[in-house]
């Protein structure tokens, strides 16, 4: 089955996962709502650095989506700051928070991310239907997330006992694999899956993780819309659009 549905005559629901051997989860706004969480601290992060910044546009919601989500957190520094026009040092990867640095920011974003969800995370109820459907299938299952705090976020939602299989931003680190929208990441899960790519769902809600599914050779791509927009999901390659997994069974 290829990512074309156009020629199944079940409903594109259904086909979307329809004879494959796994199912590859982005994690912050697919399992758990956490991409507000993201959103929110990004939003805190980059509102309080403009502020030294008058000449410079501010932040504005729509920033997230065009520069932000999905990516791995250091890109999206670099990427959001390239927005306006803004080249800051690198910094070393464990750079104080407090330095203005491309790292120096992105771990003050984490820490206000940890601080948000230290209270816990409640999954989404249509998601964690749809896991327990597909595992009941028998089908493999595998969190693939550019967030370089998934596994505590799958522990503080009560998820990381399903997911054997985890590739987070420092397992794409370690191993040198480029961020989405580049598809290696959820080729690398497969492969630790013992699967290839064509036998594996990519379910992503975020622009650059649907264009990574579809730059890759995967059995389908589902886009779940949590705010990034049915269209957008569709353009950037989604085979099938739900608002919540569980339309999917």
């Amino acid at each position: 089955m290829t990512k074309n549905m156009a020629t199944d005559q079940r409903t594109p629901e259904l086909s979307a996962w329809a004879g494959a051997s796994a199912i590859l989860f982005d994690l912050d706004g697919v399992l758990t709502p956490t991409a507000t969480v993201h959103e929110q601290a990004w939003q805190e992060l980059f509102e309080s650095y403009l502020a030294s910044q008058p000449q410079v546009a501010g932040y504005s919601e729509s920033d997230y989506f065009d520069h932000i989500d999905g990516k791995p957190r250091f890109d999206g520094v670099r990427d959001f700051l390239a927005s306006r026009g803004i080249v800051l040092p690198e910094g070393p990867t464990d750079d104080d928070p407090a330095n203005i640095t491309v790292q120096g920011l992105g771990n003050r974003k984490n820490g206000i991310f940890n601080n948000i969800v230290s209270a816990g995370v409640e999954p989404f109820e249509g998601s964690v239907r749809f896991l327990a459907a597909a595992l009941d299938r028998g089908l493999k299952v595998a969190v693939v997330s550019s967030s370089r705090n998934a596994p505590a976020v799958l522990e503080a939602a009560g998820l990381s006992r399903h997911f054997p299989v985890v590739v987070d931003g420092v397992v794409a680190a370690r191993e040198g694999l480029p961020g989405k929208p580049s598809p290696a990441t959820y080729e690398y899960a497969a492969t630790l899956l013992d699967l290839p790519s064509e036998e594996c769902v990519v379910v992503e809600d975020a622009v650059s993780g649907v264009q990574a599914g579809n730059a890759g050779s995967f059995h389908s791509v589902v886009g779940v819309d949590r705010g990034a927009g049915r269209q957008t999901l569709f353009d950037a390659g989604a085979t099938v659009v739900v608002n919540e997994l569980d339309e999917l069974l």
